[in-house]
């Protein structure tokens, strides 16, 4: 890949033309990264519903032509000026959300939401120049949360990359760059259940499941999973649920049911659902004096939250995360690490399997709820 540095790149990209209509494999021109940019050569990408969201155009501004896709894995082709942590060669996650190191939000041990990097789904272009790297036939192409992984080769922002073991397989721990960090995060880093808790899961997909994944590590003795669907039970139980409730299925609120199955309240709770409703309930549904509830879920932009603050007088405590409080460069390479030592299993979240000629496959399962996460072949 050293003959290619500084030069323009030729490749394909799944392109995003319109919303909700399916993607087209492109030849597209990928320019050399400028300063403090890598180029990327993505190996394997998996489709998140952030991914789905934005190709719908639902709720937010459109903005097309687009490549989409923020979870992969991938080696660095080259790298552009004032780079000094990374070098071509080096195995790196791209990250939707980054790390510049210098602002306070990164030098805090509290928080992870850096004030440069931060998602910003309006942006399609560069911090450096505000420009796109990426164009077909003079016509530029817009990138999607700073990654656009779905291109066998992508420009980002070095803060936006976590260089990780080269050992790793980039075919697993690709799934570590949003949803399933995400959920095992907000359990482990924010919710934080001691040995032995009782703990609630609001929404089992894969970022609910990477929170039970999280109570199961953190020794929690019972772990209730909450959904409208009781097929994902039997699944679940792979993460490490010992019980479930079917929302849809009492007449009082689930709160009360899980209140009721806990002699008060679960010690902890991680909404995934993006629910308001569930987001009250796993609030509600936590014990009193020192239960701790965390959302994760993104709400609609219209919900409200509404509880008595009755809640908050009795001790409960609620939190809301960011990518599981993890600072990407400083923390996902020891995540890494867990899987690598047999802490972590991410195999069982991985349900499907596409080449790169076939990534409309991986809408079509997301759209018909069938599986977890589908990893695509980028060399396929």
């Amino acid at each position: 890949m050293v003959s290619t540095a500084g030069q323009v790149i030729l490749c394909r990209a799944a392109v995003a033309w319109e919303a909700g209509k399916p993607l087209v494999i492109e030849e597209v021109e990928v320019a050399p990264p400028q300063a403090m940019e890598v180029r990327v050569k993505i190996l394997f990408t998996s489709l998140c519903h952030t991914d789905l969201y934005f190709w719908e155009a639902k709720g937010q501004n459109p903005l097309f032509p687009r490549i989409f896709g923020h979870e992969a894995g991938g080696i660095v082709e080259s790298i552009g000026e004032g780079v000094t942590d990374l070098r071509p060669g080096d195995h790196v996650l791209p990250v939707f959300t980054g790390e510049c190191k210098e602002c306070r939000h990164c030098k805090s041990e509290e928080s992870n939401m850096c004030d440069l990097l931060r998602i910003n789904t309006d942006r399609g272009v560069m911090l450096h120049d505000g420009k796109s790297r990426f164009s077909i036939k003079g016509q530029p192409i817009y990138h999607f949360v700073g990654t656009s992984t779905f291109s066998e080769f992508t420009v980002l922002h070095v803060g936006c990359l976590a260089k990780i073991n080269p050992a790793a397989p980039l075919d697993k721990v690709c799934l570590l760059s949003c949803g399933i960090s995400t959920g095992l995060g907000a359990m482990l880093n924010v919710a934080k259940p001691k040995k032995g808790s009782t703990v609630a899961v609001f929404g089992l997909g894969a970022v609910g499941l990477a929170a039970a994944e999280g109570a199961r590590i953190a020794g929690a003795s019972r772990i209730i999973g909450v959904d409208r669907s009781s097929k994902r039970f039997e699944e679940a139980k792979k993460f490490g649920l010992t019980e479930f409730v079917n929302s849809t299925e009492h007449e009082k609120p689930v709160q009360e049911v899980i209140a009721e199955m806990t002699d008060g309240g679960v010690d902890c709770s991680v909404d995934c659902s993006g629910s308001v409703d569930a987001m009250i309930s796993a609030f509600e549904c936590v014990h009193d004096g020192w239960g701790v509830a965390v959302l994760v879920g993104l709400p609609s932009k219209d919900d409200a939250f509404k509880t008595n603050p009755v809640n908050f007088l009795n001790e409960k405590t609620l939190k809301g995360t960011f990518f599981g409080n993890y600072k990407p460069r400083s923390d996902l390479p020891s995540v890494v690490e867990k899987y690598m030592n047999k802490e972590l299993e991410l195999e069982k979240f991985i349900t499907h399997e596409v080449p790169f000629a076939e990534i409309n496959k991986a809408f079509e399962y997301m759209l018909e709820g069938d599986g977890l996460r589908c990893i695509i072949h980028m060399d396929a």
